[in-house]
């Protein structure tokens, strides 16, 4: 990613937050796409242009990105085709209800999702990053198991900062 730039639509919730430092620790330009209230916070963990969608919807002003990581997917991610390049990557993490694989390769550009899957060697390298402060994860909120289910709830109202933690008394 040296060299090239990377937009994070949904950058400072659970899974964004940690892709803005990745991004930015293989030294890629990055563009976060979040609300105003988390611009701090983003251009903290790294983030070299930091777009408030509520103002500005970044389709409309970001062009020849290498890669987009659109952690809210779905039935919007085709938006962000107009802003690669071609020959340029899209990752939905959630890649449900995506539709547009026509548009996306009569313009080059990859649509790729994946799944999880248990690397030895990824999380030895990610524990070594999170233990050097390289890459640090931003907490929205700490709920005891015995309250999943407010915890839920709190995912599901939307527009976190960082990732929902349950605690297990022990």
């Amino acid at each position: 990613l040296a060299g090239r730039t990377v937009l994070v639509n949904g950058a400072a919730g659970g899974v964004g937050h940690l892709a803005v430092q990745i991004a930015k620790w293989k030294e890629a330009r990055v563009i976060a796409v979040a609300s105003a209230r988390n611009t701090a916070l983003l251009r903290e963990l790294g983030a070299d242009d930091v777009i408030d969608y509520a103002r500005t919807p970044p389709e409309t002003v970001v062009r020849d990105a290498d890669l987009v990581v659109d952690t809210l997917g779905g039935l919007t991610a085709g938006r962000f085709l107009q802003t690669l390049k071609p020959g340029g990557a899209l990752f939905p993490v959630y890649p449900l209800g995506f539709t547009d694989h026509a548009a996306a390769k009569a313009r080059g550009i990859a649509v790729s999702t994946t799944q999880v899957r248990s690397s030895g060697g990824q999380l030895a390298e990610a524990g070594r990053l999170l233990n050097d402060g390289t890459i640090r994860v931003v907490l929205d909120s700490t709920y005891p198991l015995a309250d999943a289910r407010a915890a839920h709830e709190r995912a599901a109202a939307g527009h976190l900062q960082g990732k929902i933690v349950l605690t297990v008394a022990g």
